[in-house]
């Protein structure tokens, strides 16, 4: 099994990163292979609503979020990684989910399914400083649609909240353990 993290914090090493490579360490103690892209370090411009791709399943832009396409079609499983920015998705994240539109036509105007019947999912692994009761609605939301797109189903999340400063869910080591369980979980196929 095959897992892409795409981490769309511009914080190295911040909470959401930190809790994302525990799900990969635990992946990969369940025997997965594990990939990571830093979504902010890449030159990606936003979808330009041109069209271009409605007639072939292909994005007209090219910048680096062709490799980010050929990394999503090889994964099996997908982890999209984001803090919290005023209760939707970091802008690094959304943009890079918006120009998932080109794979949207692919299955829903050009009707071509991607790997349709191998099982592939995706998961969404969420952090905020608030606390509030729908902190993370939008992001579930958000992403579910971008795996719809994806041609990927939608497998579950992991959402931590309260945690703002850079290195505070070192002091949460419950939430530690729990994202190296979620990706033994994942690698094992019991979500």
């Amino acid at each position: 099994m095959k897992m892409l993290v795409l981490l769309g914090s511009p914080r190295k090493g911040g909470n959401s990163e930190t809790l994302a490579r525990k799900v990969g360490e635990g992946v990969e103690k369940e025997g997965g292979t594990v990939d990571y892209i830093r979504l902010n370090d890449l030159q990606l411009r936003p979808c330009q609503g041109c069209g271009g791709c409605e007639k072939t399943g292909v994005c007209v832009v090219k910048d680096d979020m062709v490799g980010v396409y050929e990394a999503v079609d090889a994964a099996d499983r997908i982890l999209l990684v984001s803090p919290v920015y005023f209760y939707g998705l970091s802008g690094q994240t959304k943009l890079c989910g918006d120009r998932f539109q080109a794979r949207w036509s692919r299955k829903y105007l050009l009707k071509i399914r991607f790997r349709q019947g191998e099982g592939r999912k995706g998961y969404l692994l969420s952090t905020s400083a608030t606390t509030g009761p729908k902190i993370f609605d939008c992001c579930v939301l958000t992403t579910r649609y971008i795996f719809d797109a994806m041609d990927i189903d939608y497998g579950g999340d992991f959402l931590v909240k309260g945690v703002d400063a850079k290195k505070a869910v070192l002091e949460l080591p419950d939430e530690l353990t729990r994202a190296e369980q979620f990706g033994r979980d994942i690698a094992g196929g019991r979500i």
